[in-house]
């Protein structure tokens, strides 16, 4: 199973400080993101990589915050 992927976009144009990327496998599919979150001088027309993983950790450590309020809401329901 893999645990990310990382793919190619290429910077359409920016909009009111949003990036608008195209997916370049299929420049139907479209992102936008605040163009804070690209690198320093990427300008339109540029080729950007993106890498998307999955943090196991990060994910079971916000399921039980989750776990331990609702049952901290359960238990002040039935007092």
């Amino acid at each position: 199973m893999q645990d990310g992927s990382t793919f190619q976009v290429s910077l359409d144009r920016v909009e009111e400080g949003l990036a608008v990327l195209l997916i370049r496998e299929e420049e139907a599919v479209r992102l936008t993101l605040p163009l804070s979150l690209l690198p320093e001088g990427a300008r339109e027309g540029d080729i950007l990589e993106i890498s998307i993983r999955r943090d196991s950790e990060a994910t079971a450590e916000a399921r039980q915050r989750v776990a331990e309020r609702i049952e901290r809401l359960q238990r002040k329901g039935h007092e």
